[in-house]
Order: structure tokens, then C-alpha cells, then sequence
């Protein structure tokens, strides 16, 4: 089980494969966005590899990965683990989780995307234990939703690439100070995205104040009308459903009603997409906003766990 630093195209696609049959398998994908959109460009020259291949053949299909991310010194390495359901119940889990820990040692942090059973258990037998949970909601949008009155001040319009690109990266590393994967974003983090497929401006929104950024939110479209995903994209065998991506709110100017106000008009736009469906991501810790998605109409429906040594 070679330790890698990169993949080749070759193992690229054979992890692609694997993690489009998790994906169908489950139901959920086993991976973060941010790993995904690093491996379809390339990966991160600071991420590393384990690939399992069927009776250990490289020209066999890949039936185990795990990425390795070992650039925090503080919290410790986070790793994320994709085993092919076939070959579940074995002992390739723990084959997995054993060689990176030779790898990265004992300060060791490890998500489970939707709670999975086998996955839970598999990291409390080694010694790991819950220390935060993101819970994913669920809308069905039938109807428009009435904007809340603002502050006449209060502007809400569309992003622009380039122009917004740094004062969106200030408000989001302001508003997420303390968050472990959002809070010190990069221009090239944001401009990555802004060159996916499923990026479009127009349903990016920024709150302003006196010409002052103070708020934005902005929405992604799955299984998008009209086009399938090819090579080392994941298809989508669901229907068209939107997800409210990310919403940030600078601190200084909560209690306004500029977060509720910026997820109805996403809410909307996604609606005017002739969608039905809206999903998004919040930490379980957050209760005022989990408590703000519950009021427009939001359930809870599935969790994403991370275990630490």
C-alpha cells in the first residue's frame, strides 16, 4: 500500500470510479467538496495518497483510498476514507486507518459523511471520538418567499468575479474566524471554484452597506439541467437539486436580518431555477442558525461526524 503524493491520471480515475459507486451505494458522497475539486485538478501539492487496488493488482479497479492531509500542525492530520461496498465488513478499513497512522501518528482526525454505520464503528474501535457534527438540512420550496424589511441602507445584488473577489475573501475569513476548513481562505480557493462548471454568478449575493460588504451567500445547482458529468466527474443519478452553498455574515452587523434576507433571496433565485429542493450544510453547534433555517421551513436529514484521536 504505497504512500503517494501524487496521483497519476490513471489512479485518478480509477478513485473517481470508486467514489461515483460510494456515491451510488450511499447515497452521499464520501468525500469533502474541497478534496474533490483538488483531485479533478490535479490535487494539492501538501495532500498525499493511499490507493488499495482488487488483490493488490494495479490494473485491477481501486477498491479503498484515503486522502491524507497532514498542513495542520495544531489540530493534526484530517483524512477522509472510501471503501468499495463489495469488499465492506472486511478488515480493509482497519488496513486503511492502520497505515495512516504509521504515516501521521496518533494526533489523527477522521470524517464519516452521513454517519455511516460501518463507518462509526470502525472509528470508535480504534480509539477515536466524536468532537464536532455538521448536520445537512432539506427545503422543499413551492412557493417564492417574501423578503424581510431591511435597513434602507441594505442592499442586496449579485457577485462580481474580480472586483468582489477580495472583500469577499476578508468577509469570509472575518465571519468564520474560527472555523477549521473556512476561516483562512485564499484568492485561489475562491478563484477554483469560480471556474467549476456548477459556478454561476448570478446566483452569488452580496449585502452591502454604505458601499461596505457585510453579508453574502451564494447557491450550487446538482445534477444541472441539460448535461451530464464526464471523465473524472462524479454523474449525478438524482434529481435537480440546489444547495445554498456558503453564508457568511461580517460579525459586526448580525441582528440586522442580513442572513435571513440573503438565504431567502437564494432561496428564490433557486426557485426561479424551477427548483424544488434546496439543501445546506451548518454546524450542530450553531444553534442561531440552525434556529433561522428551522423557521423558513428546513429539516434535518442526514449528519457528517468528525472523530478524533
Amino acid at each position: 500500500m504505497p504512500h503517494l503524493q501524487q496521483l497519476t491520471p490513471e489512479q485518478g480515475v480509477g478513485v473517481f470510479t470508486l467514489i461515483k459507486a460510494v456515491t451510488e451505494f450511499d447515497q452521499i458522497q464520501p468525500l469533502s467538496d474541497h478534496i474533490l475539486l483538488h483531485l479533478r485538478h490535479g490535487g494539492d501539492k501538501e495532500d498525499s495518497h493511499l490507493v488499495i487496488y482488487e488483490d493488490e493488482n494495479p490494473n485491477k479497479k481501486v477498491i479503498g483510498y484515503a486522502h491524507i492531509d497532514q498542513t495542520d500542525l495544531v489540530a493534526g492530520a484530517s483524512v477522509e476514507l472510501v471503501i468499495d461496498p463489495a469488499v465492506r465488513g472486511g478488515a480493509l478499513g482497519e488496513q486503511l486507518l492502520a497505515q495512516v497512522r504509521q504515516i501521521c501518528g496518533d494526533k489523527l482526525r477522521l470524517w464519516s459523511h452521513g454517519d455511516l454505520p460501518d463507518a462509526h464503528k470502525l472509528a470508535l474501535s480504534q480509539g477515536f471520538k466524536v468532537v464536532r457534527t455538521v448536520i445537512q438540512m432539506i427545503i422543499n420550496i413551492n412557493d417564492l418567499i417574501p423578503l424581510p424589511k431591511l435597513d434602507p441602507d441594505i442592499s442586496i445584488r449579485t457577485f462580481l468575479p474580480g472586483l468582489d473577489s477580495s472583500a469577499w475573501i476578508a468577509l469570509n475569513n472575518k465571519a468564520f474566524i474560527d472555523h477549521p476548513e473556512q476561516g483562512n481562505w485564499q484568492l485561489s480557493d475562491l478563484n477554483v471554484r469560480l471556474k467549476e462548471d456548477w459556478f454561476n454568478e448570478s446566483g452569488f449575493f452580496i449585502a452591502s452597506k454604505s458601499t461596505q460588504m457585510i453579508g453574502a451567500t451564494w447557491t450550487k445547482i446538482h445534477g444541472s439541467q441539460g448535461h451530464t458529468h464526464e471523465g473524472n466527474e462524479i454523474t449525478h443519478d438524482h434529481p435537480i437539486i440546489g444547495e445554498l452553498y456558503i453564508t457568511a455574515v461580517d460579525p459586526a452587523f448580525t441582528g440586522l436580518g442580513v442572513g435571513k434576507a440573503l438565504t431567502i433571496t437564494a432561496l428564490n433565485y433557486l426557485r426561479y431555477q424551477g427548483l424544488k429542493q434546496v439543501i445546506l450544510y451548518v454546524d450542530e453547534s450553531n444553534k442561531a442558525a440552525i434556529k433561522l433555517y428551522e423557521n423558513l421551513g428546513f429539516n434535518q436529514f442526514s449528519r457528517d461526524i468528525l472523530f478524533k484521536l
